[in-house]
């Protein structure tokens, strides 16, 4: 078992990563205060996992919500159901919230546990990659609106973080390849050597060869805690973490939320972060085509959906929490390895990149 530090004063928390940590009481318990524990799940994973979790919470009161599964489902009506189950049963404030999913019930059950009664605490057991290598460390939590993805929500961070990778082996592939985009950003981003890595197992990964994907996760989490240190509230240097999630976020809303999934748009995204990146220069020709050889290898999408056009993605990114007093800033690459976030680039460029997706 791995297990990893966010570093973040008193508020500092464990991230657990192995195989079968779901049935570990013992790397729960001493992060529940009280006696009364809520578990919010989806539909798809509800039949999976959630007896074995309450077996694991035997002695404690336990409760649960079951949402509905999906991206769609990420709102105001959905978390609405969160609280009504939580005065319902009588919550008061020393209750834990154990998000057990993915990315949309960590980011709600988040951000549920920092409204409920002015907050409390809550435990992430993420069952998807994409969720155990992102969304579940840091403390982002929030809901999409029709206008903008993730626009509503609190910095509010964990108790600790379980990452059991057995749960890995009941998603299709479709979602392990969307895990992978965001694990080939960190990369991209702040690890050349990890990009190397990459390179080399992404057969294995695919077939989530356990020693592999372990170590994937592990390395992703190690350097979103260090970020996350540093910049708890994306003030500076955590925004570099949204590689090709400007471009990727209006992918998303355009196409109605779930309709592709959120490492999918990430994908395409990052194909066009490092297009625009070697069109201002920053990137050769060939680190440009290798960072795209790295996304296809994962088996993502390497372009938006046909029906967007230019016009589409500036509209949406205008509402994008990157904006800054009314001025669009984008995560591009000075090098492979290395992120930076800039306004510095000119509208020909964002609309060279824009116009070759449909040339």
């Amino acid at each position: 078992m791995h297990r990893l530090t966010v570093e973040l004063a008193d508020r500092s928390y464990p991230i657990f990563i192995g195989q079968g940590l779901l049935g570990r009481s013992d790397l729960l318990v001493p992060y529940i205060t009280g006696k009364q524990v809520c578990v919010v799940t989806d539909d798809t994973v509800a039949p999976l996992y959630l007896e074995r979790l309450r077996h694991t919470l035997d002695g404690y009161k336990v409760d649960h919500v079951v949402l509905p599964t999906g991206e769609a489902y990420k709102n105001w009506a959905t978390l609405q159901q969160i609280f009504d189950a939580l005065l319902a049963r009588r919550h008061d404030r020393g209750t834990t919230l154990i998000a057990l999913g993915g990315g949309v019930i960590g980011d709600m059950t988040g951000f549920a546990a920092a409204c409920y009664q002015r907050g409390v605490d809550f435990i992430q057991i993420p069952t998807t990659l994409l969720s155990q290598v992102d969304s579940s460390v840091g403390g982002k939590t929030g809901i999409n609106h029709p206008a903008g993805k993730n626009m509503i929500g609190a910095f509010y961070q964990p108790k600790a973080v379980l990452i059991d990778t057995q749960s890995l082996g009941t998603l299709p592939d479709r979602e392990i390849s969307a895990g992978l985009a965001e694990i080939i950003k960190y990369g991209l981003i702040r690890d050349i050597a990890f990009l190397d890595w990459l390179e080399l197992n992404m057969p294995a990964l695919r077939a989530l060869e356990p020693g592999a994907i372990t170590e994937a996760i592990a390395r992703s989490c190690a350097i979103k805690a260090e970020v996350v240190a540093v910049d708890e509230r994306e003030g500076g240097l955590r925004a570099i973490l949204n590689l090709g999630h400007t471009f990727g976020h209006a992918i998303e809303a355009h196409q109605g939320y779930g309709q592709w999934l959120h490492g999918e748009a990430v994908g395409a995204g990052m194909v066009m972060a490092l297009e625009m990146s070697r069109h201002l220069g920053w990137l050769s020709d060939s680190d440009c085509q290798r960072g795209v050889a790295i996304v296809e290898s994962a088996g993502l999408p390497t372009r938006p959906p046909t029906d967007m056009t230019s016009e589409d993605f500036i509209r949406l990114m205008a509402v994008d929490k990157k904006v800054l007093d009314g001025q669009l800033r984008l995560v591009l690459l000075r090098q492979l390895g290395e992120a930076t976030v800039t306004a510095d680039f000119t509208a020909a460029a964002l609309d060279a990149t824009l116009r070759k997706e449909y040339s």
